[in-house]
């Protein structure tokens, strides 16, 4: 069995176009993702994969490692399969998506998510959340949240308050806030992609209400810290703030 992390990278975005190219201090975003990944301990190969030779060229000048997919993938789970496929992984190998525009991800993070996956062979994936008290996220439809179990499986994902708070007093109670990165069993990953939306996912548009929607069990791991995504050109120079 071997850790593999895969980094989907597209080029086209409605926000953000080239977005994985986005010069952040003298590197392109995605160097940034490459090289703080490539520090993961364990992780046994690391791979871009993308639907642009611009963003491979890029990859391969930096000395990484990056497969060529197709344009049309609906999701980067969708991508991540077909990466997998090219790839030639076995079913038990433990693919970790790690996401493009997260430049500033931290390899402990990694780690944790891989030991979530590993720990719990009964569960075919697992997630990272966040403790937090922010109460503006809390009430914020953009950010995710989850609740768990007493063994951390997932419960629910919602863009709602998560777990709702009835009885407000002066601070809310710490909340679990989604982060979007996943650790699949390959054979579940690909199995995953052919699964039909189901209503829920279709509601809250979070794909990962999928797998719970079929029965599947969704392991949490719980992240020391969270991580500044890069949706628009105002997060890039924020991240560029925090990096310098």
């Amino acid at each position: 069995m071997a850790t593999i992390g895969i980094i989907p990278a597209r080029y086209e975005s409605v926000r953000f176009p080239g977005k994985p190219l986005a010069d952040i201090l003298g590197k392109p975003m995605i160097q940034h993702v490459f090289e703080r990944s490539r520090l993961t301990p364990g992780l046994d190969r690391l791979v871009v994969a993308t639907d642009d030779l611009r963003i491979a060229r890029t990859v391969e000048s930096f000395g990484g490692e990056s497969v060529l997919t197709r344009a049309d993938h609906p999701s980067g789970s969708d991508r991540l399969a077909e990466a997998c496929t090219l790839l030639g992984l076995a079913d038990d190998d433990i693919v970790v998506n790690i996401q493009g525009d997260e430049p500033l991800v931290e390899p402990v993070m990694i780690v944790r998510l891989v030991e979530a996956l590993d720990n719990h062979p009964a569960c075919p994936m697992a997630t990272l959340a966040f403790e937090s008290r922010n109460e503006a996220e809390y009430f914020n439809p953009n950010v995710v949240k989850v609740v768990v179990d007493r063994n951390w499986r997932a419960l629910y994902f919602s863009r709602s308050p998560l777990p709702f708070w009835r009885d407000r007093g002066d601070a809310i109670p710490p909340f679990l806030k989604h982060l979007g990165f996943y650790a699949y069993r390959t054979g579940f990953l690909l199995k995953f992609t052919l699964l039909a939306p189901g209503d829920l996912e279709n509601t809250e548009k979070l794909e990962q209400l999928r797998a719970l929607e079929h029965g599947y069990s969704i392991q949490v791991g719980l992240s020391p810290m969270e991580t500044s995504g890069v949706d628009t050109p105002d997060d890039l120079r924020a991240v560029a703030r925090r990096l310098s």
